[in-house]
């Protein structure tokens, strides 16, 4: 739950309500929080989920995600910034795929 003063939001409830947000609206499961910046007027948040599970578990497709969120912790926006297979240590950036 996201507290009424934006300035005593904890980071970690900060991120559980951009992966909550994401979720809800992908419908993709296990979000992970990879990334958090606090913004002028809120937060952007980085998130890393599962969009399709492989065998084997390495080569699962990882979207990654910004999710933005005013001061209050309501969602602003959100895009996907790239994908990425689990094995992968590089980034692919988001529809330009070779």
């Amino acid at each position: 739950m996201v507290k009424e003063n934006p300035k005593t939001m904890e980071i970690k409830e900060i991120i559980e309500q951009a992966k909550k947000s994401l979720a809800d609206l992908t419908g993709f499961t296990s979000p992970a929080g990879i990334g958090f910046k606090p913004e002028k007027e809120g937060w952007t948040v980085t998130v890393q989920i599962v969009e399709k599970k492989s065998i084997p578990e390495g080569m699962d497709v990882l979207g990654i995600y910004e999710i933005c969120l005013d001061a209050k912790g309501n969602l602003l926006g959100y895009q996907r910034k790239a994908l990425k297979k689990r094995g992968d240590t590089g980034v692919e950036e988001a529809g330009l795929g070779e």
